[in-house]
């Protein structure tokens, strides 16, 4: 890294769900994870892995700022569907090498907070979810 100010900070941040900004996003994460077997190997004491396949997984985080997410997912849920979409993450700092953008793909949320409130608490909901797909929009490179 040249210098501090290269660090990407995620006040830049972007959240975009099914083409719409998500302006009450404050953080979002996701991630591959992947799925592991033993293989014990003769004349080796040490057990390797192989990959059998990969878990995707991710939460977004919200203020409460309106019902956006009990709109999106409420009434399908209600009827036994299963709502999926399509999440596009942005990280563009002006002081970084450049934007970062992620598109996720058949994202499905895990649940859906109704009411979640406290007495001089400001009202924040995070939305963990699973996806089975990614591509890399545009990437930073130095």
């Amino acid at each position: 890294m040249d210098n501090s100010t290269r660090l990407m900070n995620g006040t830049w941040g972007e959240v975009w769900l099914d083409g719409e900004l998500v302006s009450e996003a404050y953080g979002l994460q996701a991630k591959v994870s992947v799925n592991k077997e033993d293989v014990k190997l003769c004349r080796q004491m040490a057990v390797d892995k192989k990959m059998t396949g990969t878990s995707m997984t991710g939460s977004l985080k919200l203020y409460k700022v309106n019902s956006r997410m009990a709109l999106a997912i409420g009434a399908k849920l209600r009827a036994g569907r299963d709502p999926r979409f399509t999440v596009i993450s942005k990280l563009d700092d002006p002081d970084a090498y450049g934007a970062e953008r992620i598109t996720l793909y058949n994202v499905s949320f895990d649940d859906l907070t109704l009411a979640d409130w406290e007495a001089s608490v400001n009202g924040k909901v995070e939305a963990p979810f699973t996806f089975t797909d990614f591509e890399f929009l545009d990437t930073v490179e130095a």
